[in-house]
């Protein structure tokens, strides 16, 4: 029964004190937000930490009464797990100033000691952002081709896969695909934001 009911009212009855309505919204969601989180740290180990703490910062919002997303759980909660990811760039990438009279040597020159990183946090934050406009874009896409995009790039089922458990074929499951993709990229043009997909 619980399966069945909708976000927004999974997470009434859990801030009205029942356990289990988070527990279903975790199975439902818990495989789009590790894996959102897997793709943009590369790393397993960090995004089970970060996955943890995403949750953690989700179950404090909803017992202080600061939620209010109105229904759309899933973009929230990837927004919780974004803003988490951008922090611990933020952290990581953070330099030490130090100054050339901190050097015995006459020869020091900072300039000869500075890390480049290959993903400066900047870019991964505009990046986080880009993923935030198109989630959310997805919300607004109709049933077919929302469905269809979650189950191929949230959960990455097989078209044929995909064409089975709808009982489509696996053309008609490429042509939603297509007019998905068309319709985000449509949004995304309204809102300024050039996105390659």
């Amino acid at each position: 029964m619980f399966s069945t009911l909708e976000d927004s009212l999974l997470v009434n009855q859990y801030i009205s004190g029942d356990e289990k309505s988070l527990e279903v919204l975790l199975k439902r969601y818990k495989r789009i937000i590790f894996k959102t989180i897997v793709s943009k740290v590369k790393s397993t180990e960090l995004a089970e930490d970060l996955f943890q703490d995403t949750f953690i910062k989700i179950i404090n919002t909803l017992k202080t009464g600061k939620y209010n997303e109105e229904g759309k759980f899933l973009p929230w909660a990837l927004r919780i797990a974004n803003n988490l990811i951008i922090d611990y760039f933020r952290k990581n990438n953070s330099r030490k100033m130090i100054s050339e009279s901190s050097s015995n040597s006459d020869t020091f020159n900072v300039f000869t000691h500075m890390e480049c990183d290959s993903t400066p946090w900047i870019q991964q934050v505009m990046q986080n952002e880009l993923y935030d406009e198109l989630v959310s874009g997805i919300e607004f896409l109709p049933t077919a081709q929302r469905e269809l995009i979650e189950m191929r790039i949230f959960q990455g089922m097989s078209f044929k896969d995909i064409a089975e458990e709808k009982e489509i074929s696996i053309n008609t499951a490429l042509g939603r695909m297509r007019y998905a993709i068309q319709n985000l990229r449509k949004m995304m043009e309204e809102k300024n934001v050039l996105i390659e997909i």
